[in-house]
């Protein structure tokens, strides 16, 4: 069924609007509340709503430093720091005026608008850049916790997206930013805030879990303290690259082989000769389903090792599987094309999901020898990382076959060396995942006090 609006020309926001989305009927909802309750504009509860640094070069991006928040480091209530980088101080001083502090937020102007962060307490100053907009909180005034919440719920979602201008790629300005109104819950609010930080120590804690797991792997494998020489040349064997069928020089790098020598010194097998390696498959989008149906694993569905609900897309009943790949718990699936080497472990709650054509997956075949969160942090580490690296294509589109990952070394620890690792993944997973329960909890009761 069809839905409409009828509109005033009184009601045409001055003319300054006439596309039909943004007459929306939902919309219309949300304004009939926020009329009907105590309101404030992130204006009025913020020092500044700026965009960040215009034209900064990436050679001015160093591993240590003032954190530089970009686009891709914002995601859904959170800041993801796989791929952070960050700027000298000088460079920082030079710009100032955008430098924010723990506990203000960022949103994304271009590009999947909508997405909030708040800046971690451990981070003290940060600056960003020109995509993203900083909203330098007065903490007197609102407590950031609950702000971040309120922009993650409905009534704050639909006002960005609302506010998004219909063009090729949407995007949003300063002053819809500054427009927004919060509607204010009184004491409320600091339960809300105090919610918001148990999630961070939450997250703080699997980070800390993961951190302990991957030092006891590489421990135990010889390579606490692998350090890489950064030679400017080799010397490669015109056998070397007939045996590689590779002639670009990145794959040759002195650390590949120093690491690979490293694996041979001790119990390993090649992937293949533990596990299946299997490519996705592509399903055709007119059996896209929002919410009900069969998981369908993409790309975008999976950061920083675990798989996402957040746009999760599902196959309709009405196809027919075949001999499409699926998944099950405990395999791990990986990115082929794009971010090569990004992976996650299959949880439960992923049973039996498709992926795409542009994964992989790879199921164990004995997980009495090789336990799947052993296998997973294995990947996720040097051992893993540099495998990907060297075996990757670098193209316009960075890109690996299934069949190369096949050939990768699995060195093989004992198994009671495996347990007590994974034992300490389980415990990561096991405080994100509270994270993620309290975080929605706090959003479902910002929605509920509201109303609507």
């Amino acid at each position: 069924m069809s839905t409409y609006s009828i509109i005033q020309k009184s009601q045409l926001e001055g003319a300054f609007r006439l596309d039909a989305e943004y007459y929306n009927p939902e919309f219309f909802g949300l304004k009939t509340i926020l009329e009907s309750s105590k309101t404030e504009k992130i204006s009025g509860l913020s020092s500044f709503v700026k965009k960040g640094i215009f034209d900064l070069s990436p050679e001015n991006y160093r591993e240590s430093g003032v954190p530089f928040v970009r686009v891709q480091n914002i995601r859904k209530g959170f800041l993801s720091e796989e791929g952070l980088v960050f700027i000298p101080e000088e460079v920082h001083q030079r710009e100032k005026k955008t430098e924010l502090e723990s506990l203000d937020l960022v949103l994304s102007k271009v590009g999947t608008v909508g997405e909030i962060s708040i800046i971690p307490s451990r981070f003290g100053k940060v600056n960003f850049s020109q995509n993203t907009v900083g909203v330098k909180i007065d903490k007197e005034k609102i407590y950031p916790g609950y702000l971040l919440i309120y922009l993650l719920s409905k009534f704050g979602q639909l006002q960005l997206k609302r506010a998004q201008m219909f063009q090729v790629q949407p995007k949003l300005e300063l002053q819809d930013v500054r427009e927004l109104e919060i509607i204010r819950l009184g004491k409320a609010e600091k339960e809300i805030h105090d919610n918001v930080l148990e999630v961070e120590r939450l997250q703080e804690e699997s980070k800390s879990l993961y951190s302990q797991a991957e030092g006891v792997l590489l421990e135990e494998l010889g390579l606490k303290d692998f350090e890489v020489d950064e030679d400017l040349y080799n010397i490669v064997n015109f056998s070397e690259i007939q045996s590689a069928n590779r002639m670009d020089a990145e794959y040759f790098q002195p650390k590949y082989d120093k690491l690979i020598s490293k694996l041979k010194s001790q119990k390993s097998k090649k992937i293949e000769e533990i596990a299946v390696v299997r490519r996705g498959s592509l399903i055709d989008p007119m059996f896209y389903n929002e919410g009900a149906g069969i998981p369908y694993i993409r790309g975008k569905d999976f950061s920083s090792g675990r798989l996402e609900k957040n746009d999760l897309i599902y196959i309709s009943d009405r196809f027919n599987a075949a001999r499409e790949t699926r998944i099950n718990a405990g395999d791990i699936v990986f990115a082929l094309i794009g971010s090569v080497g990004t992976l996650a472990r299959v949880l439960e709650e992923f049973d039996s999901a498709f992926i795409s054509n542009n994964l992989g997956k790879i199921s164990l075949r004995n997980k009495a020898e090789v336990l799947p969160e052993y296998l997973e942090i294995l990947l996720h580490s040097l051992v893993g990382r540099f495998q990907f690296e060297r075996e990757g294509t670098q193209t316009a589109q960075p890109k690996i076959s299934d069949s190369q990952v096949r050939s990768f070394l699995i060195p093989i620890l004992e198994k009671e060396t495996q347990q007590k690792i994974a034992g300490l993944i389980r415990r990561s997973h096991e405080s994100c995942k509270k994270a993620k329960q309290l975080l929605e909890e706090a959003k479902q009761k910002v929605e509920e006090m509201i109303g609507g």
